[in-house]
Parts: structure tokens; C-alpha cells; sequence
């Protein structure tokens, strides 16, 4: 899958103002809504609250993976971002988080679409040296470029 489809470079803020997890989700979820992906804020932030609910999305390595399946999303895409401050979050690794990858999922795309979405994302992060180029690209389409590039090498 082409992560372009999904990310695009408006959707990619690397100096976020962001000091909380909540803060974060919030602001990830702002860049979703001026892109018309999320059509219903409320709605999409509550569902990805009931997500969380059900077990943290904290990854390692500074990293976190946010995520709501709603009627709130018009198309499936994906918002990253890189906070200035270290977010506590409850991670895999028990680190602070300082990149998240917030995913908005579609009702229609709830199943297919968003397991292999969340598997090459989860595989390119599995990947120490994308995870330090993650933490310190900041040109929004070499990000892009790189996770496509591993989900390339992945799928050769």
C-alpha cells in the first residue's frame, strides 16, 4: 500500500506545541479536519479515546500509534507529528513519546485496509535506524518517502 494515499505532507507537523497526550491527539486531529479526512471532530476524538480505553497505543522507542475507527472520518488517512516536548504515555518501552502517528480510520475501511495500514506502519517501526530518521527528518516528504521505501523492501 502507498502510504501517499493516506499521508500527505499537510498532514505531517514536526514542531508541534503539544505537552500532553490529549493535547497531541488534539492537535494531530486539527490537521484532519482542515484536510476534510475527518468530517466530525467530536466524534472521531471520542472513538479514539474508546481505543484507548482498551489498551494504550504507546509503541517504543519514543513512538506512538493513536487510532479511531469512526463515523467521523470521511477517508481513511493518517496525521504525524513530532512534539517539542517529551510526552508521558504508556509505551511498550516505558518512554516518553516525542513522534506520534494518529490513524483515522473509515467504517468502510475498518477492516482490510486499516490491518495493513496499521501492520506496514508497525513494520516500519520495527526498524531502529527509520525510527531515529523519524525523530530527525524535517522535510515532511522525506518521511513519506521513507516509510513507502520499507514498505517497498518489505513487500519485494
Amino acid at each position: 500500500m502507498d502510504i501517499s494515499n493516506v499521508l500527505n505532507v499537510k498532514n505531517i507537523k514536526l514542531n508541534m506545541m503539544a505537552k500532553s497526550k490529549e493535547e497531541a491527539i488534539e492537535e494531530l486531529t486539527d490537521l484532519l479536519v482542515q484536510d476534510g479526512a475527518v468530517i466530525n471532530k467530536e466524534d472521531f476524538l471520542k472513538d479514539v479515546w474508546l481505543r484507548e480505553e482498551q489498551g494504550s497505543t504507546g509503541f517504543e522507542n519514543h513512538i506512538a500509534i493513536p487510532h479511531g475507527k469512526s463515523s467521523g472520518v470521511a477517508r481513511t488517512a493518517l496525521a504525524m507529528g513530532r512534539t517539542q516536548y517529551e510526552i508521558p504515555w504508556e509505551t511498550m518501552d516505558g518512554s516518553d513519546v516525542r513522534c506520534i502517528i494518529l490513524f483515522a480510520v473509515c467504517l468502510v475501511d475498518q477492516n482490510a485496509t486499516h490491518i495493513r495500514l496499521l501492520s506496514q506502519v508497525s513494520g516500519s517501526l520495527a526498524d531502529e535506524e527509520i525510527i531515529e530518521k523519524l525523530l530527525q527528518e524535517n522535510d515532511p516528504q522525506k518521511i513519506i518517502d521513507l516509510l513507502n521505501a520499507e514498505n517497498e523492501s518489505a513487500s519485494a
